[in-house]
C-alpha cells in the first residue's frame, strides 16, 4: 500500500526575513543606529571592526554604501507586501523587532511610541491575513551605543538592557504574537562575534566569545520564563544554525573533526532545551577559560528552557585533514568541497538529504518539535522583458528539500512544526549586504546601490509555492510543470 505523502493540517507554511535586512528607514521616527546600519556591501571583513571604524562609518551619510540602511523599504511598504505575500496562501511569517527602533540607544526606560505603533500594525496586519507572526527578538541588529560603550555582549549591563527590551516587547505584543525566538542562530557568536554579539576587534578572544554566548543563554532563559508567565499559551523556541557535517574520508581523524563540528552545532540546544551545559563543556568554560558563570545563571538556564527547536538549514559541510582539497564556504562556515554535491552561485553546497539527516540527529537528541525557520537558495535572478523571472533552480532547490522533509515527517515520524523559506521576498543579504544575492519568491526591483523602482514582481517560484501549500505538499510529487499565472 502506497503511503500518504502529505504534510500535517496545522503545518506552518511561510517565509522569513529580518528587520535589518528589509525595513530600511534606519534613522526615521526615532530609530537609533545598529550594527547592521554600518554593514558595507561586499565588505571583506564584517567581523573585525574597531571602535574608530564604527565611528567613521556612522559619520558616512552616503546610504548607498550601506544597503541595510534602506533595505527594501518594508517599513513603509509592509501593507502592500503582506497583501502580496498572502496571495501565496502562507500561514506564517517570521520577522524580527529591531532593538534600536523600540529603544534607540538600547537602554531607554520607555519604548519609542512610533515603533510600538509600527510593530502592532505590522503584526495585526499579518493576523488580518490569517498569517501567524513568528518573532525573533535579536537578529543581528544590536545598538551601536552598547557596542562602543559597554563592550557588547561580554557585559552583563547589555544583558540587562536586552532583557528589558525583550520583556517590554512581550508585554506590548503578546496578544498578537504566539511564536517567539529570543536569538537568531545563537551559536553564531563563535563565527561572527561582531555581527552576533557586538564584539569589536580588540575584544575578539575565545574567552570573550564564549562569555558573550553564555550571557545570551542566560538572557534567553529569563525571557522565556517571563514570557510564559505573561502568556502560558505562547511558544518559545531556541534557534541554532543547522549544519550537517560529514568526514571527508573514512580516516578516524576526519570523523573526529566532523564529530567536533556536530557537538558545536548541538551545544546551544543542550543548554537551552536540556537546561544545562554538557559536563566537558562546562569544565572547559569554568576551568580553562574562567568565565563569569554564577549559580544564578545556571538556575535561570535550568528554569527557562525552550519548548521547540528552530533552526536554519542551507547546506552541509565536509571536514578533514587533507590540505590539497578545494575549500568551499557558506553561511559563514568553511569546509572541504564535496564532489557529490552541486553548489549555488555563491559556492554553498546543496544537500537536501542533509536536511533529513540533521532532523534525525536533532530530534533523537532533544525530543522536542522541530521548526525549519530558514531554508533557501541565494541566486542571481534574470528579469525577462515581460518582467517574468523563471527561477526553476530555486523551485528545484525547495522541492528537493521538501521531499526530504516529507520523509522526515511521515517515514521518520519526527514532529515538525513548519517550514519557512528564506526570505520569501528579496531582501538585502545578511552575509554580504547585497541585493544581487536573491532568495525570494517575490522580486524587488532594487540593486546593490539602492537604485530601482522598488516594484515587486512574483517569480515563477511564487506560484509553485502556492500550489505546494494548497495541496499540503501533494504536488511536490506531481510531474506536471509549474508556470507563471
Amino acid at each position: 500500500m502506497e503511503r500518504t505523502k502529505l504534510f500535517p493540517k496545522k503545518f506552518l507554511w511561510g517565509g522569513a526575513i529580518s528587520a535589518n535586512q528589509a525595513e530600511g528607514a534606519w534613522n526615521e521616527d526615532g530609530k537609533g543606529p545598529s550594527t547592521a546600519d554600518i554593514m558595507q556591501c561586499n565588505a571583506t571583513d564584517l567581523n573585525h571592526l574597531s571602535v574608530e571604524q564604527i565611528n567613521a562609518f556612522l559619520k558616512d551619510h552616503n546610504d548607498q554604501n550601506y544597503p541595510k540602511r534602506t533595505g527594501i523599504d518594508f517599513y513603509h511598504s509592509y501593507q502592500n507586501d503582506i497583501d502580496l505575500l498572502s496571495q501565496m496562501h502562507i500561514n506564517a511569517f517570521r520577522t524580527s523587532i529591531a532593538w534600536t527602533r523600540l529603544f534607540p540607544t538600547g537602554s531607554e526606560s520607555k519604548p519609542n511610541y512610533k515603533a510600538v505603533s509600527y510593530y502592532r500594525n505590522l503584526f495585526k496586519n499579518l493576523r488580518d491575513h490569517n498569517i501567524e507572526p513568528v518573532v525573533t527578538l535579536s537578529h543581528y541588529e544590536m545598538p551601536i551605543k552598547l557596542v562602543v560603550i559597554n563592550n557588547g555582549w561580554t557585559s552583563r549591563e547589555v544583558m540587562t538592557s536586552f532583557i528589558h527590551f525583550a520583556t517590554t516587547a512581550i508585554d506590548l505584543f503578546h496578544d498578537l504574537v504566539k511564536y517567539w525566538i529570543p536569538f537568531n542562530e545563537i551559536d553564531s557568536v563563535l563565527r561572527h562575534p561582531f555581527v552576533s554579539a557586538g564584539l569589536t576587534s580588540n575584544l575578539i578572544t575565545k574567552k570573550n566569545e564564549y562569555q558573550a554566548m553564555h550571557n545570551q543563554y542566560v538572557a534567553s532563559a529569563k525571557i522565556v520564563e517571563y514570557g510564559r508567565k505573561i502568556d502560558p499559551q505562547a511558544h518559545f523556541g531556541c534557534m541554532i544554525t543547522g549544519l550537517t557535517a560529514y568526514p571527508y574520508s573514512c580516516k578516524p581523524e576526519d570523523d573526529m573533526l566532523a564529530q567536533q563540528l556536530r557537538h558545536y552545532t548541538y551545544l546551544s540546544g543542550d543548554v537551552q532545551i536540556k537546561g544545562h551545559y554538557p559536563k566537558s563543556t562546562y569544565r572547559m568554560l569554568t576551568e580553562d577559560l574562567n568565565l563569569d558563570i554564577t549559580n544564578q545563571d545556571l538556575k535561570a538556564i535550568a528554569t527557562g528552557t525552550c519548548d521547540y527547536l528552530a533552526f536554519s538549514y542551507y547546506m552541509s559541510v565536509t571536514v578533514g585533514t587533507e590540505n590539497d582539497v578545494a575549500q568551499v564556504e557558506g553561511n559563514t562556515i568553511k569546509g572541504k568541497s564535496n564532489p557529490y554535491l552541486k553548489q549555488s552561485d555563491w559556492g554553498w553546497q546543496i544537500d537536501p538529504l542533509g536536511l533529513r539527516i540533521l532532523c534525525q540527529d536533532l530530534y533523537n537528541r532533544f525530543q522536542v518539535p522541530l521548526f525549519i525557520v530558514e531554508n533557501g537558495l541565494g541566486a542571481r535572478d534574470v528579469v525577462n522583458d515581460d518582467k517574468k523571472i523563471n527561477d526553476d533552480y530555486r523551485i528545484s532547490y525547495h522541492q528537493q528539500h521538501l521531499v526530504q522533509l516529507e520523509k522526515v515527517i511521515n517515514v521518520d515520524h519526527i514532529e515538525v512544526m513548519g517550514y519557512l523559506v528564506w526570505g520569501l521576498i528579496d531582501i538585502v543579504s545578511s552575509s554580504t549586504a547585497e541585493m544581487a544575492k536573491r532568495y525570494g519568491f517575490i522580486y524587488v526591483d532594487r540593486d546593490n546601490k539602492g537604485k530601482g523602482t522598488q516594484q515587486r514582481w512574483p517569480k515563477k517560484s511564487f506560484y509553485w509555492y502556492r500550489r505546494v501549500i494548497d495541496s499540503q505538499g501533494k504536488n511536490l510529487f506531481e510531474k506536471e510543470g509549474i508556470d507563471h499565472e
